[in-house]
């Protein structure tokens, strides 16, 4: 009989397939023989099933093997549905059997509510960013998809949906885009957005400060360029539609 691959193993490997480049997908790479060696596989066998995982990625479907299961399509339907309790139990997965002394980084931080269940909370909460943050850059090659600045400590994982707005979507990587700091700031406060061709639409709010050098240097110069697209988990079009709708509204 088959030796099934169990639900643990399954979010370990699309935690390394989220985190890992795609030509680093095979069983040479020291990542893939840590995680085989701790969950009892071969390496060709991580390697094959996080390429299994590929195939499932609009972006890579071709490159992808075609040899997904159908629990390798179930976790990468329930990934796609609610990313952000996929990402929480692959996360502390990973933070437990695989590298348990990790470092945490986290992006953004919020206010969180005093009381006895905090510190759960802000685990969860760093879990989610660090997945997020992660998945998205490594997406974006580590640069920005607007400049192509490639300095870490600059880039955010900026969220297309806002954080507040909708909890299953916090870790969903295609409701991301990796932005140096301004342009995340802008993107986020409504002073920039993308059109129906990913092309960068300045606010009216950026326009009327148009004469100061800053502006013309850093927005100016970019209008109308195109948002450079991610290798895997193209970002969610519908909502960088309906992100360029509010971005619209709000500048009338």
């Amino acid at each position: 009989m088959a030796n099934n691959w169990q639900e643990d193993e399954l979010l370990l490997t699309l935690h390394l397939y989220c985190r890992t480049p795609f030509g680093k997908l095979h069983q040479t790479n020291p990542e893939i023989i840590k995680l085989a060696q701790i969950i009892g596989r071969t390496p060709s066998a991580v390697a094959m099933k996080a390429c299994n995982f590929a195939s499932l990625d609009p972006a890579l479907a071709q490159k992808g093997l075609a040899g997904a299961s159908k629990a390798d399509r179930a976790l990468w339907n329930a990934f796609m549905t609610n990313a952000t309790e996929v990402a929480d139990k692959a996360e502390t997965l990973y933070e437990t059997r695989v590298l348990p002394t990790e470092p945490t980084t986290t992006e953004k931080p919020l206010a969180f509510p005093t009381g006895p269940t905090e510190t759960t909370r802000e685990v969860k909460v760093r879990r989610v960013q660090r997945f997020f943050r992660q998945t998205v850059l490594e997406s974006y090659n580590n640069r920005c998809a607007i400049s192509g600045l490639a300095i870490p400590e600059l880039l955010v994982a900026s969220h297309i949906i806002p954080w507040a707005e909708n909890e299953s979507r916090r870790a969903d990587p295609t409701n991301g885009i990796a932005l140096n700091a301004l342009y995340d700031k802008a993107f986020d406060r409504h002073l920039i957005s993308f059109d129906e061709d990913f092309r960068l639409v300045l606010s009216e709010r950026i326009k009327a400060r148009a004469k100061e050098e800053m502006v013309k240097e850093y927005f100016l110069k970019v209008e109308g360029k195109v948002l450079e697209m991610p290798y895997r988990l193209l970002p969610d079009s519908e909502a960088l539609k309906n992100h360029h709708k509010s971005t619209l509204t709000l500048n009338v």
